[in-house]
């Protein structure tokens, strides 16, 4: 469902927007993904009002060469770190040998830094949601680069179903994206998206604190519910 409009006075608002938007065609027992750091926000009122549990995919950027802002792909966490590379932007960009492996790892360590900042010592069976219909969301997609490493990895884990969820993302993307997954929820798709922080009225950076924060807070919630 796409309609036109809305901004959003901060993360919290935007989630609250979705998650009324997707309580006129609930799943059965989703579990609800957030892409971190910014996605945490969204993703924390979405679960809480609907009911479900809270999980982080974490995906890293793998930069160009001399431009680490274009992304050329992307690893992702998981038990088995999924890297998802775009072949034609790598070539656009004249990759010299061994960078990908190089990022890879770099990207890696920095992965297994924020899974035990975030999650502390715990067990990759506590992340499995094979055969679960999963809502995944962030909040926006400017170019899609680790929205579709999130599917992927979501896909290889063979999970039920993927909803995916966000306030804003640009029109043909959307459509891009809606064969890769079940349905996709977002309020606000512009013919034209500039930048993500444009369509808030509040874009503050969300912290690592913030997710720890929030994370314990939705298994608190989580075990009161159930």
């Amino acid at each position: 469902m796409f309609a036109s409009g809305p901004t959003f006075s901060d993360r919290e608002d935007a989630g609250r927007q979705l998650a009324d938007a997707m309580q006129a065609a609930p799943l059965k027992d989703p579990v609800v993904v957030a892409l971190p750091r910014g996605g945490v926000p969204v993703a924390f009122v979405v679960a809480q009002r609907l009911g479900a549990p809270l999980d982080l995919l974490i995906v890293r950027k793998i930069g160009a060469p001399g431009h680490p802002e274009y992304g050329i792909g992307a690893v992702v966490d998981g038990k088995q770190p999924h890297v998802i590379v775009n072949e034609a932007a790598a070539r656009q960009f004249h990759v010299p040998p061994g960078y990908l492996a190089a990022e890879r790892e770099h990207q890696l360590a920095e992965i297994e830094r924020r899974h035990r900042m975030y999650f502390g010592e715990d067990e990759p069976k506590d992340h499995d949601h094979a055969g679960r219909d999963v809502i995944l969301v962030d909040d926006g997609i400017a170019n899609g680069g680790s929205i579709r490493a999130g599917i992927h990895a979501l896909k290889e884990m063979g999970v039920g179903s993927i909803r995916l969820a966000v306030p804003v993302a640009p029109r043909d993307l959307l459509e891009e994206l809606r064969e890769e997954v079940d349905e996709i929820v977002c309020l606000s798709a512009p013919e034209r998206l500039d930048a993500v922080s444009l369509h808030y009225g509040d874009f503050t950076e969300t912290t690592d604190q913030d997710v720890v924060r929030l994370l314990k807070e939705a298994r608190r919630l989580n075990r009161m519910i159930h």
